[in-house]
């Protein structure tokens, strides 16, 4: 989840993405950029677009977070966490949060319903797709 160069395999909505202002990986304060096309009702418009976002959490085999903007101008941040299952296995949990701010809480009252079901849909696409490449994968020795 953390190598945003491989996001376009896994999420319905960021096809592609890459990192920028010098970063070459996952870090804190890491900028990267996606480049989304909208799922549900937007996809009939053909909404797509780039958004930049700054890594706020980066802990290998933990924890991965990022915001949308920045850490002081943001609208969400999404995240990932990483517990091992007890059988060799790792439970993979993908959330969001709004931002508290004015910008946020006005979209979501407009959009909230509707995006709150294509986020749902789309976290659990992703994880399926993460699930599928991790059963296909070698088993580390």
């Amino acid at each position: 989840m953390s190598d945003i160069t491989n996001t376009g395999r896994f999420s319905p909505e960021t096809f592609e993405a890459e990192w920028i202002d010098s970063a070459t990986g996952p870090a804190v304060g890491a900028r990267f950029r996606g480049h989304v096309r909208r799922t549900g009702l937007l996809a009939k418009l053909g909404v797509a677009y780039w958004t930049k976002c700054t890594v706020t959490a980066s802990e290998p085999g933990r924890e991965f977070a990022f915001v949308v903007g920045t850490p002081e101008r943001s609208m969400i941040t999404w995240s990932y966490r990483f517990e091992p299952d007890g059988s060799g296995g790792t439970n993979v949990t993908e959330s969001y949060a709004l931002a508290d701010n004015a910008a946020a809480h006005g979209y979501w009252k407009v959009a909230g319903k509707g995006r709150a079901k294509v986020n749902a849909d789309g976290m659990r696409d992703t994880l399926e797709r993460v699930k599928a490449v991790a059963e296909e994968s070698p088993a580390p020795s």
